[in-house]
């Protein structure tokens, strides 16, 4: 466990545990001191940093974050940016972790170069690292938990071509420039295409959705407006899911156009059952969480852990929605994890 210098002298250490054990009395979490001066607590502690903090995948992931927390004894600081986009922020709440001196970082990093130098920073720092859900280009962390995104893309073109049979003209809408995850499904998906689709003409991908729903609705209805005939369309994450489902809504082609998405909320999988959307590309974010702080807590206690960790994606259907399997992995109970 990484231990913060007091710079505290022999009689003010031993006045300043004194006064710990007073404080502590009540039964809260302590905090001592070694005999060099330096102060520890009780629990490892392990900042969990997220891309955004609005999107119902972050909060799954926070959940099972916070269960292998109280199964691992750690303890999890949560903090990530509001919007999936503010890359800065994110890089100051790395640096911000690594000042105070955690014990281990996860983090599901915005952009794949720009998180690479303070990632960097903290390993100089003796601070281990876990990167989930998207990957940097970078060797200095530990292991990466993450789905198969390539495998996610690839589903989502079978699931498409099979609905068009084929043929038909098709819109790629792309999620942001720099996030690794999204860009795996995108190359998968006109790789999938390729193989399955051969008589389907890809009309448009290179369009990005935006961090923001709005943003993504936004830019779905300038793709709709500006091409006459879309048999199909693809959306690469939840926002962009969900921004093009309002447009299509919005439109009265919601159901006449052919949809596949990435990833699920209540929205989406209603969406879904009213057939709307007729493919979803799901994650297991929970899992990830879980996986990705029992994996740094494997590292801090210099146990065996995988570079490498598949959290697995399912694509979902209506005929597959209500099996019990896609139930669990739909609706995670957050509440018991996160009290909400």
């Amino acid at each position: 466990m990484k231990r913060i210098r007091t710079g505290l002298t022999a009689p003010v250490l031993a006045a300043a545990l004194l006064l710990l054990t007073a404080c502590n009395s009540g039964g809260t979490k302590t905090e001592t001191a070694d005999a060099g001066g330096k102060a520890t607590t009780d629990k490892p502690k392990i900042a969990v940093i997220p891309k955004g903090s609005t999107h119902s995948f972050w909060k799954s992931i926070h959940a099972g974050a916070e269960k292998a927390a109280r199964e691992t004894g750690a303890e999890v600081i949560w903090q990530g940016p509001q919007k999936e986009d503010d890359r800065q922020m994110q890089i100051q709440v790395v640096q911000n972790f690594v000042s105070r001196g955690v014990d281990a970082i996860v983090l599901a990093p915005l952009d794949d170069r720009a998180l690479a130098p303070p990632v960097g920073a903290a390993v100089k720092r003796q601070i281990p690292v876990v990167i989930i859900d998207s990957d940097l280009q970078s060797g200095d962390f530990s292991s990466f938990v993450a789905t198969d995104n390539n495998l996610g893309g690839k589903l989502c073109a079978k699931r498409l071509s099979e609905l068009l049979g084929g043929k038909g003209k098709v819109i790629m809408l792309r999620y942001a420039e720099g996030s690794a995850s999204t860009l795996a499904r995108e190359a998968g998906f006109l790789e999938g295409m390729k193989e399955h689709g051969p008589g389907i003409e890809l009309i448009s991908t290179n369009q990005y959705a935006g961090a923001t729903m709005e943003r993504a609705f936004q830019s779905s209805q300038n793709l709709l407006n500006r091409f006459g005939q879309v048999d199909g369309v693809f959306a690469s994450n939840e926002s962009a899911t969900q921004g093009m489902l309002r447009a299509l809504q919005t439109a009265g082609k919601a159901g006449k156009i052919k949809f596949v998405g990435f990833d699920s909320n209540p929205t989406l999988l209603s969406a879904l059952d009213k057939g709307e959307i007729q493919g979803l590309a799901v994650q297991n974010p929970f899992r990830m969480g879980y996986e990705g702080v029992k994996t740094a807590m494997a590292v801090l206690k210099k146990q065996p852990f995988e570079k490498r960790v598949d959290t697995g994606v399912t694509l979902v259907t209506q005929d597959n929605v209500k099996s019990s399997e896609i139930k669990e992995l739909l609706n995670p109970d957050l509440k018991k994890w996160l009290g909400e």
